[in-house]
């Protein structure tokens, strides 16, 4: 049976979407015996994205010239959902989750484009209004904890200082907050490492202790740059782990920036692939993997090593990634892509619908299609 959309009148108008959401998604939820809002979008709020980037542009300017290190950014994340942004070192990714927040370098300024959230444009913001919204409604794990926090100060003083400032709490309601958000991190003793210092942890509880910041105001976007670098295997995937039960437990949408295929192929329902500062690929994650269409995304996953497989040496993209300051003509992919033609060095590609659900940018997509 067919499952009516909620109307905006039956649950008090606009202002209770979200209420409405998760009203009609548990009820159907029920009747289908899962969770609607575990991965995918809401069915009722999937028409108006949580987070909209539209065309974004960054550029740091330095001795050498205006280096264009995001051009032309685009995606979309909804309520609840997992989207990953992949690529190699220096393409672009970070600089895209930074400058969600407007948290650019000295040198790095936002030079077109837009950011959406949740119908608010972000660029248009004041700094004062931008402050009340990091940490509150979208939060950061950053890529090395060890950095991130501050040396100087307890971990419990850290996270209760955000709780302070954005809730309003007082530092006695702070600190017994803190000590629950180390718990609900699965921190062990927290009523003890409450008022340890960041080098008295090791490198999982640190990241742990950034989760736990980022979650003490129930963001509605956690963005998670890196964040299992530098931590051995059984730790990345506790920590991985962590993040989706968390997720589940508070309905947040996360955007996963990441080089590791494995952790977007596991965890995200949308993936972006970037290169030199572009979005190359879109698609659902699913389809992605099976079936990749740009000739850099088919060689990111050619290297990627499989069980059951034996073989001498993986593959690897031949060349470099291109100087941001002296890009080629046309394709930026080109002079490293073995399938290249001259037409690749004449026209720019640009990431245009392909189906109902990918877009690409290479104009050979259609040859790669199974």
């Amino acid at each position: 049976m067919r499952t009516k959309r909620p109307s905006r009148k039956l649950y008090g108008g606009a202002r209770n979407v979200l209420q409405a959401c998760a009203t009609h998604c548990g009820e159907v939820g029920k009747q289908r015996g899962v969770s609607l809002s575990r991965f995918g979008r809401c069915c009722y709020t999937a028409a108006v994205p949580l987070l909209e980037v539209r065309d974004l542009r960054v550029s740091f300017f330095t001795p050498r010239g205006e280096v264009r290190a995001v051009d032309g950014v685009s995606f979309t994340i909804d309520e609840g959902e997992t989207f990953g942004l992949v690529g190699e070192s220096g393409c672009g990714k970070s600089v895209t989750a930074l400058s969600l927040l407007r948290l650019l370098d000295g040198n790095g300024r936002i030079v077109g484009g837009d950011i959406v959230f949740a119908g608010r444009t972000l660029l248009a913001l004041s700094e004062e209004e931008m402050r009340s919204l990091r940490g509150d409604q979208i939060a950061m794990v950053f890529q090395e904890p060890m950095t991130s926090l501050n040396p100087v100060f307890t971990v419990g003083y850290q996270i209760g200082e955000v709780l302070e400032v954005h809730r309003g709490m007082s530092r006695k309601q702070a600190r017994a907050e803190a000590i629950e958000l180390l718990r609900l991190v699965e921190i062990p003793e927290p009523e003890r490492r409450v008022d340890a210092y960041p080098h008295q942890l090791s490198g999982g509880m640190r990241q742990r202790v950034m989760i736990a910041m980022a979650l003490a105001c129930r963001p509605r976007l956690l963005i998670a740059d890196e964040p299992t670098t530098a931590l051995d295997v059984t730790i990345q995937a506790q920590i991985l782990d962590l993040l989706a039960h968390l997720q589940e437990q508070f309905g947040m949408a996360v955007l996963f920036v990441t080089h590791d295929l494995g952790i977007v192929a596991e965890r995200a329902r949308r993936v972006a692939v970037m290169y030199a500062g572009r979005i190359v690929e879109e698609a659902e994650t699913a389809t992605l993997f099976r079936n990749p269409l740009h000739p850099y995304t088919r060689g990111l996953l050619r290297s990627i090593p499989r069980l059951g497989m034996r073989v001498r040496r993986l593959a690897a993209i031949p060349g470099s990634v291109p100087d941001p300051l002296a890009l080629p003509s046309g394709c930026r992919f080109r002079d490293r892509c073995t399938y290249a033609v001259a037409r690749c060095g004449e026209i720019d590609p640009q990431l245009e619908p392909f189906g109902d659900s990918r877009a690409v940018a290479c104009i050979r997509a259609q040859e790669f299609v199974e």
